[in-house]
């Protein structure tokens, strides 16, 4: 809630908010989240408390919770799960990579190759890992302009990936030694699988190397992805899912896989920058993942991630959930490029060079009343245009086509999220 000059107040409840509005003496000021404007009141004629942040940093999700505390007790007041884009991001560098690779040997005309803007600065960062911080950080900025925040808390985890791969604990030079040691991939290979094929069993027959999990889907080359095949079953399996190509076997192949670690490290790589960058701006106090899991254990909380930023660093005690949480999905906000590819880089197609149509762009939040009509109805979510004026809107329940843009009424600008809502699992408790 905000004063008439923008200044934010103290939360208030769904059912005052609506009175205010009911009584016209407020407005709304944004319509996801929902934030209203006060027209009769400035901060100098409120009491104002305040509320802390509490974040709980993922590699896919990161939790993010409003709440008042008062001598160790906590009441949620808003939670938010922010869902990243690390992996669409770089599954796109990967085919930019392949598309350029794919232009060198082609008889097209010659680039000279850059070598001298090749030095990554001091705290570089990959971009999906920098995405993960830059929008964790945008998130707290924006709930600081909409909520008195006065101290931000942050749960800074670290995996110890070595242990996590061993799958039991290590003492003294043990951490020095990885899994190959004293062993060559191959060989290990052979040894571990008797020198047959995973799939079919067959032996004394030229085998390959496979991945488990095809590196086309985001598969590692660590050893514990990897299996023999012989050449039959590699080129038939391809880069399907093992659980396709072999259902009945599938488990016991998955069972020899261990626990990835690429969400562990990127939680490693990031939880550095996020403390600096957020430490730049708000009071923010650090908490070890150990505490968070002692102190939702202790109020008997389920494992969420906007639970856990409920939970992060001291706490006596949490009195009130938050019934509903709100997810924000990482969608961009388009592309520079206005053709579209074939699988060998070619355009096939090309997109209209003006990205707003009919006063509306792909991503704004409407809202459309179609009186009548095989789609009569009233439908809201984001909004998909198209150069005929005939729009797609995306809902709750789905998709709807061919909405034509003269019954939308726009709620709000695209500002790169996709929101939608979920129970929170311990709120009727």
């Amino acid at each position: 809630m905000l004063d008439k000059r923008g200044t934010p107040l103290q939360p208030t409840t769904p059912a005052r908010a609506r009175r205010l509005l009911k009584a016209g003496r407020a407005v709304v000021a944004r319509h996801t989240p929902f934030v209203i404007r006060l027209k009769d009141r400035t901060i100098a004629d409120s009491q104002v408390n305040g509320v802390e942040l509490g974040v709980d940093p993922g590699s896919k999700h990161t939790g993010i919770a409003v709440f008042t505390a008062q001598a160790g007790e906590r009441r949620g007041r808003y939670a938010v799960q922010l869902d990243h884009r690390g992996a669409q991001i770089r599954k796109k560098l990967e085919q930019r990579a392949a598309y350029r690779r794919g232009r060198r040997t082609r008889n097209l005309r010659y680039r000279a190759p850059r070598f001298l803007n090749r030095t990554r600065p001091k705290g570089w960062l990959a971009p999906s890992l920098r995405h993960r911080v830059g929008t964790t950080v945008s998130w707290v900025d924006r709930l600081t302009r909409w909520a008195p925040v006065t101290a931000v808390h942050v749960e800074r985890v670290a995996f110890d990936t070595h242990a996590i791969t061993a799958g039991r604990p290590l003492e003294g030079a043990e951490y020095q030694r990885g899994t190959l040691h004293g062993v060559e991939v191959r060989e290990y290979l052979l040894a571990k699988f008797g020198r047959a094929c995973v799939y079919c069993g067959t032996t004394v027959v030229p085998l390959n190397i496979d991945h488990v999990n095809p590196r086309s889907k985001g598969g590692s080359d660590r050893v514990s992805n990897l299996v023999l095949a012989c050449i039959p079953c590699n080129r038939a399996k391809g880069n399907r899912p093992v659980e396709e190509f072999a259902p009945k076997r599938a488990v016991e192949i998955l069972r020899r896989a261990k626990t990835p670690l690429r969400d562990a490290a990127a939680v490693n790589a990031t939880r550095w920058a996020l403390w600096r960058a957020l430490d730049a701006s708000w009071p923010t106090h650090t908490a070890s993942g150990g505490r968070t899991k002692w102190n939702r254990t202790r109020c008997g909380l389920s494992k969420t991630h906007t639970l856990d930023a409920l939970a992060v660093g001291k706490l006596g005690t949490v009195t009130e959930l938050v019934a509903v949480v709100l997810v924000a999905g990482c969608a961009g906000r388009g592309a520079y490029t206005r053709t579209r590819t074939d699988r060998h880089g070619f355009p096939r197609l090309r997109m209209p060079r003006a990205k707003r149509l009919f006063g509306y762009a792909t991503g704004d939040l409407v809202r459309a009343v179609v009186p009548g009509g095989k789609k009569a109805g009233t439908y809201t979510g984001r909004v998909a245009v198209r150069t005929t004026g005939s729009f797609n809107i995306t809902t709750a329940l789905g998709t709807v086509q061919g909405i034509h843009h003269r019954h939308l009424r726009l709620l709000q600008r695209a500002d790169g999220y996709a929101y939608t809502t979920q129970g929170e699992t311990d709120a009727s408790q």
